[in-house]
């Protein structure tokens, strides 16, 4: 039987309370952050840090929440909100059924992050009102078919759930498409903001400079597949090419995590691209 271990770390940034859960299983550790301002939760972390973030969200006056997408490390918490709270959960319509029913998800997952028990939400509009600020909800596909990213029209601060992560992505899940992340990062580089509150990195005040940044990179990657696709590279000499280094979460997920999944992605793109 595995043993967690969690922890978790009240920071301040501006007008933004954020909490930061951190989860170990045998040296492999995780972090994700929820995001609190103005009346508005910004994601609840997950089940497995559910003691954690419930202390947490216990000091806050919660008036609504807003989820980045429906991932386990993202939802995991939001049923107890429902269940004491009794506040509105906003989230993508496309994943509002999904939501209904508890999450199923591979071990691995499970022992990280715990269960997702299912709650009740309701479709976001394009737009958020909280307290004192309107904010811009701006569809960001890329991670997940779902993601959403928001922008804080009054103070400029970005929140941008899984879009970001690091600059240089290695890996990502089998779900995600990396030239549809490429696009979305693009798509927010059209709003005004400097600061970004990642729900993994964290806050980064220079988080503009950041997405342009991941943006040059994934560009670049992009022209080197291209060019290999050319010569008539296989996807596992690509890959080889591309990202010679093995990840350990390739292995423990059975390849659900996987540097494949990003040429995969590019290829077809080209691929279509051809063809039109």
């Amino acid at each position: 039987m595995f043993k967690r271990e969690t922890s978790i770390e009240i920071q301040h940034h501006h007008d933004v309370q954020c909490a930061l859960g951190k989860v170990a299983i045998q040296g492999f550790g995780m972090s994700v952050y929820s995001f609190f301002v103005d009346g508005l939760l910004i994601d609840t972390g997950s089940y497995s840090l559910a003691k954690e973030f419930q202390s947490f969200f216990n000091d806050l006056p919660i008036e609504q929440i807003a989820l980045t997408h429906s991932h386990e490390d993202h939802a995991g918490n939001a049923a107890w909100l429902q269940q004491q709270r009794d506040v509105p959960i906003y989230l993508h319509l496309d994943s509002i059924q999904l939501c209904a029913k508890d999450g199923d998800y591979p071990l691995y997952r499970q022992a990280l992050w715990g269960e997702r028990p299912a709650f009740m939400a309701q479709p976001i509009s394009t737009t958020l009102q909280s307290n004192t600020a309107v904010w811009d909800v701006i569809e960001t596909p890329g991670h997940t078919t779902d993601h959403l990213a928001f922008y804080n029209r009054q103070t400029g601060a970005m929140f941008t759930g899984d879009l970001y992560i690091q600059t240089k992505t290695k890996v990502v899940l089998d779900e995600e498409n990396i030239v549809h992340t490429l696009a979305s990062l693009k798509k927010l580089v059209n709003y005004d903001f400097k600061e970004v509150y990642c729900c993994h990195a964290g806050y980064l005040a220079d988080g503009r400079e950041q997405i342009l940044n991941k943006i040059a990179y994934i560009e670049e990657m992009e022209e080197n597949v291209h060019q290999l696709f050319k010569q008539g590279y296989s996807v596992e000499e690509m890959t080889k090419s591309i990202f010679p280094r093995d990840y350990p979460i390739t292995k423990v997920s059975g390849e659900q995590w996987s540097s494949k999944h990003i040429i995969t992605a590019f290829i077809n793109h080209f691929k279509q691209g051809s063809l039109t």
